[in-house]
This record gives structure tokens, sequence and C-alpha cells, in this order.
């Protein structure tokens, strides 16, 4: 009888058979490249910081499981008028409970053709600004100038069809010609010096100070407009609508947006109703604001149920003990140190709560304590 297997076939597996298996405790050798075999375990300091240190990384979690409810509740019970920045002026779109939101038209066309012709005078000497100190050395600069040339030359010719009053399409032109004029110039010279630069900069300036004008002017007499309306739409809800408006760091002191809501709003409803939110991009997205403001109304409510205040939480808690903190280290050094005043929870100052005067109630915990809000 012949054997089932050849016997090539049996001898190798009765090798593999008889190869010996690595102990329990023994790791193969195609897996030590990637488990940890010398560490020691952690002790029991680590292990305790570990397991304490979790809870507030579950706790982003938890907060957002809850927000997300907020977020839809506070969306079905509360009006909200949202003045986001943008290129066309401005954005506004106002939500009312129960209905989808309403956006408004946007800002008239000539506040886009000013500001867009007054950044094209500062674009041209950001062109030519870093090249100022060897222009005719470094010729970087024309190719770059030469582009920009046929898009303002385009822009120039356009004017004409533009739907704007004779005198703001002749302030358009006329801008734009003086910086053709001085692209011209460069270009033919190969060069420039810093007295040409600063004599453009200075020569189109006042244009400059008029576009502005013409821009604010529309862009504030159009929201306004949309703003009356908007308070007569909603009737008696107006006084219990909130309204947000995001702001970088150079549009803070002077935020338009946020400025003509104060008119309508009223000095009163500054940092309750009426909110500033501080963003890192110009143009911030309808979804990031009313989440950052479903935090604040929540948190607000979290504020009243823990410390008895609902504006307390408007504030980064540990800066007050960070206040002491470094009043204590400072005065170490005999220095004293340099902190903002402490302003009412429920201050009304803008556009920094620096001012101890707007508002009114405790200012910290020792305030609350003083009060009797807190035991």
């Amino acid at each position: 009888m012949k054997p089932k297997y050849p016997l090539f076939v049996a001898a190798a597996f009765a090798l593999v058979c008889v190869r010996p298996t690595p102990a329990a405790d023994e790791v193969p050798d195609f897996m030590k490249e990637v488990v940890i075999t010398s560490e020691k375990a952690p002790s029991k300091d680590k292990l305790a910081a570990r397991s304490i240190y979790q809870l507030n990384n579950s706790m982003f979690n938890i907060y957002d499981n809850s927000l997300a409810i907020y977020q839809k509740n506070i969306r079905a019970r509360v009006p909200l008028i949202m003045a986001l920045f943008s290129g066309k002026g401005g954005r506004f779109i106002l939500y009312r409970p129960g209905q989808e939101p309403l956006e408004a038209p946007s800002v008239p066309p000539i506040y886009q053709a000013a500001k867009s012709v007054g950044h094209c005078a500062m674009a041209t000497y950001a062109c030519v600004a870093p090249y100022v100190a060897d222009a005719k050395g470094n010729p970087s600069w024309i190719p770059l100038m030469k582009s920009y040339r046929q898009e303002v030359k385009m822009a120039k010719e356009g004017i004409a069809d533009l739907d704007v009053k004779p005198e703001e399409q002749a302030l358009l032109q006329d801008t734009l010609g003086k910086v053709l004029a001085f692209m011209d110039t460069c270009l033919k010279n190969g060069t420039f010096t810093y007295a040409d630069v600063e004599a453009y900069a200075r020569g189109v300036e006042p244009n400059c100070e008029k576009l502005i004008a013409v821009a604010t002017t529309a862009q504030v007499g159009h929201w306004f407009k949309v703003l009356g309306e908007w308070k007569k739409l909603l009737g008696k809800d107006w006084d219990r609508t909130y309204a947000l408006s995001n702001s970088i760091y150079v549009a803070r002191q002077n935020n338009i947006l946020f400025s003509i809501l104060v008119q309508f709003m009223g000095e009163e409803a500054i940092n309750d109703h009426l909110i500033l939110l501080e963003t890192t991009d110009f143009q911030a997205t309808p979804d990031d604001m009313m989440q950052a403001f479903a935090r604040i109304v929540s948190d607000r409510v979290l504020g009243k149920v823990f410390f008895n205040n609902d504006r307390l939480m408007d504030y980064e808690l540990l800066g007050f003990g960070g206040r002491a903190a470094i009043e204590k280290e400072m005065e170490k050094l005999g220095k004293k140190a340099i902190l903002p005043p402490l302003v009412p929870f429920n201050s009304t100052a803008w556009p920094f709560k620096t001012d101890p005067s707007k508002g009114s109630g405790p200012k910290s915990f020792d305030d609350l304590h003083g009060d009797g809000l807190l035991k």
C-alpha cells in the first residue's frame, strides 16, 4: 500500500510538529519590534494621576453631548440676530423660533467697489515695499507689478458700466488712475526709491479716506434699514432677542456691525443680550457662532446653579485665583502686579471689560460671599 503523502511532505510535516513553541512569557521574534518589552509598569502615582486626569478629558464628551441639546432648545425658543463679517460688508441672519433663518440682502455694490479700489492702492504699495532698498538690483517686483497692472487697467475700464453714482465713479476712476500712473513710472524706470513710494502713498491717501466714507455710508445705511425692519417684524419679541457679532483683533475697537447693533439694542444689552465673540478668522461660519452662543447661554445657567450668579461663567474661573497668585509672586519681587481692574460680572463695558463703573453687582468670589450669595 502506497503512503498517502509523499515522503518529503511527511518529513516536513514532522519538523513543523516538533518545532518548539514560545514559552508563555516569551514574545515571538516577529512581535519584538512593536511591543513593550523592557519598560517598567507605571507606578501607582502615575496610574492614579491618569485616572484623575481622564475625568477632565471625558468632560469634553459630556459637554459636547449636552451642548447639542442646549443648542437645539435655544434655537427653538430664543430669537437671535447674527451679524457676521464678510467681504461684502457683512452678513445678517435672523433666527426665529420655529421658522427658517431669514438672511438679509447684501450691502449695495458700491461698498465692495470702494473697498476693493482702496485695497488696490495699498496692495500696490505692498508690491514694491519689500524691494525698496534695491529695486534696480532686484527686479523680482516687475512681473508681479505687470500682472497686477493689467488687472487694475481692466477694472478702471469697467467702472463706467458700474451701477453707482457719477461722483462715485469719478472717485474710483481717479484713484485707479493714480495707481496706474505710479506703476507706469516704476516700470518705465525699472526702479523706484523710498521717496517715490512715499510720494505715491501720500498722493493717493486723500482718495482712500473718501473711499472709506463712501463704503461705510453705504454699509451703515443698509444695515440700519434692515434692523429697523426686523425690529418691527419681531415686535414684542425684540426685548428678548439676542444678537451676536464676531470680531478679530483689529476690528474690536471700531467694530462696525457690533456698533450698529448697539444703537438698536441699547447700551444695557452689551454683554447681556448683545455679545461680541472673538474669532481668529475674519469670516466665521454661522455654525461656529451658534455653537459658541449656546455655550455662553448654557454656561450662564450653570453659573447660576453652582455660584448663584449667571454671569460669573463669562469669565475664566481660574483667573480669579490666578490674580491672587500673581499678586503674591510680584509682592515677593517687591513690585506691583500689572492686572486689569475687577469689573462687575454683568459689565456693560465695551470693547473691553475694564471699566468698573459699567454695570453693577459682584466682581469676585469675595463679593459673592459678602453679598450672601454663597455660603
